[in-house]
């Protein structure tokens, strides 16, 4: 799916969740190999802006990658209905990122002061898994998260992702566990109800 296209089909759906014209979605696709600079995005952590297109986008957070073999998830739901708590949100977000990784034996985990969810290796190193980036509009979500199944790694290096230095990306295949997107896909769809239960009145 084209960022463009995708960026403009969310934005529909936002208002028309807005306006009651249409229900809350959770929308699974892949981008071609791309890069997107969110709000935070320092000059810096673009490497080299020849590599692949970059998209200014409006999510918050910093420059990420999207490409085949990654899953992304854009997530529109309507917060005021679910407590209006952008925070709990995030944390949400996370949860269900770590609960979908589980159902492949892998252990996703939080970081203090770095979005994304992060795999520990037994070397003492750990490398991000997914990202985060999210919009509200009028207290509707769009935007959403990403999960490295089993993208071309190498594409990162036209990007400081996320702006951490530090520390490297990871994905599903890198960790030793074989599984297609279909996979992946089930085991977002069976753990998302576990985290967003609706509220009363959602």
């Amino acid at each position: 799916m084209p960022y463009d296209v995708a960026v403009a089909a969310m934005e529909a759906r936002v208002e028309a969740i807005r306006a009651g014209a249409a229900p809350e979605l959770v929308w699974l696709l892949e981008h071609p190999p791309l890069y997107t600079a969110g709000t935070g995005t320092e000059p810096s952590d673009l490497i080299d802006p020849d590599f692949l297109p970059v998209f200014q986008t409006g999510r918050g957070g910093k420059l990420t990658y999207h490409g085949p073999g990654q899953r992304i998830a854009y997530v529109m739901l309507d917060l005021e209905r679910r407590g209006g708590d952008l925070r709990a949100y995030i944390r949400n977000l996370e949860a269900w990122i770590v609960h979908a990784l589980a159902c492949f034996g892998l252990k996703g985990e939080r970081r203090e002061g770095r979005v994304g969810i992060w795999v520990a290796h037994a070397d003492g190193s750990e490398a991000k898994i997914a990202a985060i980036g999210v919009r509200v509009r009028h207290w509707v979500s769009y935007h959403g998260i990403s999960v490295n199944l089993d993208p071309d790694l190498s594409h990162y290096r036209g990007i400081v992702p996320c702006g951490v230095r530090e520390h490297g990306v990871t994905s599903i295949k890198a960790e030793g566990v074989v599984a297609d997107l279909a996979a992946l896909d089930r085991a977002l769809k069976s753990t998302f109800g576990e985290v967003f239960a609706a509220r009363a009145g959602a």
